[in-house]
């Protein structure tokens, strides 16, 4: 029985191939954007220039509100109780 299910799904193959690797390719976009280490290092980025007078403190505050929205973003999206430990929502 198992080699005639396979004999008949054989068609379907490419298509089954073709979405495991598009759920793969939005799984790895899914974790590159939801990872925080690029706006921590943004926030650092930011404090630096302000001490080192590249840019004012009312252009600091605007970015570094903009940076902590995206971290409480982030947070967010982590904290889904719909989302299992792979990272996979259900």
């Amino acid at each position: 029985m198992g080699m005639l299910i396979q004999l008949l799904t054989a068609p379907l193959l490419p298509m089954r191939l073709a979405v495991w690797a598009a759920q793969r390719a939005l799984d790895e976009a899914t974790d590159e954007y939801y990872d925080p280490a690029p706006v921590y290092a943004a926030l650092a980025e930011l404090a630096r220039m302000l001490e080192d007078g590249e840019i004012d403190q009312a252009t600091f505050d605007r970015q570094e509100d903009e940076l902590l929205d995206r971290l409480d973003e982030i947070a967010l999206f982590r904290q889904d109780p719909r989302r299992d430990p792979g990272g996979q929502t259900q």
